[in-house]
């Protein structure tokens, strides 16, 4: 299996658990080894009290593409922390899109990088994510007898 076809696997095999990410209205942009591109359409009720897209929902666009470029390699791996800048608002029908790249991987830990953008290109948010790999896999990739 090469490293894009698992990686494809496991976006799957972790999508159809994923009822957060899909109760919020995310799709699956790509997926690579290390690497995540989600999308989002801001909807009135993704709004805060001010009209504009709640922080919190930018937020878990960001650490959704986040967790999918950390197991995108059929290991399962959390967040140990995550830390987001707010640049730009985002407003209702903006296309968000959160494209994650990991940077850094040492062992069970690893560091990923998360900039989320409008349909103009302008930088709403960017994050930070720190994980760690724990023990398990999101499907069975089987041992082959030689």
């Amino acid at each position: 299996m090469t490293p894009q076809e698992r990686a494809e696997k496991s976006a799957a095999a972790m999508w159809a658990q994923d009822q957060a990410s899909q109760w919020l209205g995310m799709t699956i942009v790509s997926v690579d080894e290390g690497v995540a591109v989600l999308a989002l359409d801001v909807q009135a009720h993704h709004a805060n009290g001010i009209g504009i897209c709640h922080g919190g929902v930018t937020y878990a666009l960001a650490d959704s593409a986040f967790a999918f470029a950390c197991n995108s390699r059929n290991q399962l791996t959390v967040a140990q922390h995550n830390t987001m800048s707010y640049i730009a608002p985002a407003r209702v029908g903006d296309r968000l899109t959160a494209t994650a790249r990991e940077i850094s991987l040492n062992g069970r830990n690893g560091i990923c990088d998360v900039r989320v953008t409008n349909e103009a290109g302008t930088v709403v948010a960017e994050f930070r994510g720190c994980s760690r790999t724990i023990r398990g896999s999101l499907f069975d990739e089987g041992v082959e007898n030689a």
